[in-house]
């Protein structure tokens, strides 16, 4: 399904291009709103989709992109954030703060900054694939690339690691 003149799309193409990011986005024939179905469908392994999930905290959003193989340990990363808990935002807040659908949230192109936790694990790989806008757009980079683009915080995220900072 091409989706070449989709807005969002479009404008995350656009930024990428702007900040001197070294790949391109493609557009997947089958949906990308989960790590799982990403990977299958790039044939690459789960642990290198950066899985872009936003958190309410305090209403305000913090994203946080972990490797497709983690989940989240909220209580942790709370600590780490030092506030009392992070919530799991609904579709309409992350639409609203990130412009994006759940399942296509790209760590740019937000319509204002939003605080980022990368997770360390991605740092395992050497392409790094991230949601492009759209459930069926995803784009390759790597995780210093992604920290760049992001200005994010690289952090254990996952419920098997403390949540500390990386050197």
């Amino acid at each position: 399904m091409p989706l070449p003149d989709h807005p969002r799309v479009t404008e995350v193409a656009r930024l990428l291009r702007a900040a001197g990011a070294t790949g391109e986005v493609r557009h997947l024939p089958d949906t990308a709103r989960t790590a799982a179905a990403a990977a299958a469908g790039l044939g690459v392994p789960v642990g290198a989709i950066a899985n872009s999930l936003v958190f309410d905290v305090g209403g305000a959003p913090v994203l946080i992109l972990t490797s497709g193989a983690h989940r989240v340990d909220e209580a942790r990363v709370a600590e780490f954030l030092g506030v009392p808990q992070l919530t799991r935002a609904d579709p309409e807040f992350v639409r609203r703060h990130t412009g994006q659908p759940i399942g296509g949230v790209a760590p740019i192109g937000h319509p204002e900054p939003i605080g980022t936790l990368v997770d360390v694990e991605l740092a395992r790989f050497d392409v790094v694939w991230a949601a492009a806008g759209h459930p069926h757009t995803v784009f390759p980079t790597s995780y210093d690339e992604l920290l760049r683009l992001t200005e994010g915080t690289p952090v254990e995220v996952a419920a098997d690691s403390a949540p500390q900072a990386a050197p």
